[in-house]
């Protein structure tokens, strides 16, 4: 597999400046150095990536966006990066989530990722900050993911997920603000993929409670999960009987989250 038509699709719906544009191919072998703290982390990087790509530059110089510096962060530059996964030797799936994550820890400047492996393509964005005891070193806060991105025809979240990422269309008061308005946007999509209704917004505290309601929903998710399991399990008609009290609230409270995710209060 390499780098193909449909990551440079959700590359080029970006709309950056062509000075922007690098396309290069970046050796793995920065991505050991740089990322990989473990040896675990480095056979996972030489064994899951098969293919990085140096999309784009966004920095003043090439989008006309300022930088911004504070205490806690300093944003000189955007970089938009692609990876293709590619199954280990007995044919099992990269594992993605790490590999992620390490690529979002290897690059010093935030980064947006497109990565595609057989399941189709994904987008991540990290916020990143200085570590608190060492100011020379920096820090994810957390990696969010777009759900598989089919980029077929019919899906009316995922067309208006890719028009909202246009550089025209987001604040572009500095590349932190900018950055913020891209991870804002992944997380659209994650919430459209829940309700079925792509929604923008562009209010910060709004922004907040989608974040909020979308880590409930997940926590949930998986607290329903196990309740299923352990009710598929259980033998014991009274034990079986509490369980399934316990998993309809938790799907009620999956529900409150999906009706703020559609802009319920």
């Amino acid at each position: 597999m390499t780098v193909d038509a449909n990551m440079r699709a959700v590359v080029d719906a970006l709309g950056l400046p062509l000075g922007a544009r690098v396309d290069a191919r970046v050796p793995k072998k920065l991505l050991v150095e740089e990322g990989a703290p473990t040896l675990a982390d480095k056979r996972a990087i030489q064994d899951g990536i098969d293919e990085l790509q140096w999309f784009a530059a966004c920095k003043p110089a090439t989008i006309g966006v300022p930088s911004f510096a504070d205490d806690m962060r300093e944003y000189l530059e955007i970089a938009v990066v692609g990876c293709v996964f590619r199954p280990d030797a007995k044919g099992k799936p990269a594992k993605a989530v790490r590999l992620i994550e390490l690529i979002h820890r290897a690059i010093p400047y935030p980064v947006l990722l497109v990565t595609a492996d057989e399941s189709g393509l994904a987008l991540s964005a990290a916020h990143k900050r200085r570590a608190q005891n060492d100011a020379g070193r920096v820090v994810v806060d957390r990696v969010v993911a777009t759900t598989s991105l089919r980029l077929g025809p019919g899906d009316e979240a995922e067309a208006g997920y890719l028009q909202s990422l246009a550089l025209a269309r987001q604040p572009r008061s500095d590349l932190c603000v900018l950055y913020a308005s891209w991870l804002a946007w992944i997380e659209a999509l994650n919430a459209a993929r829940l309700t079925g209704v792509f929604t923008g917004i562009k209010d910060n505290r709004a922004i907040e409670e989608r974040r909020e309601a979308l880590e409930e929903h997940k926590r949930l998710s998986q607290e329903s999960s196990r309740l299923r399991a352990l009710i598929a399990r259980t033998k014991q008609i009274r034990q079986k009987v509490d369980l399934s009290n316990q998993l309809r609230l938790v799907n009620e409270k999956l529900l409150r989250q999906e009706h703020i995710l559609r802009g319920g209060t």
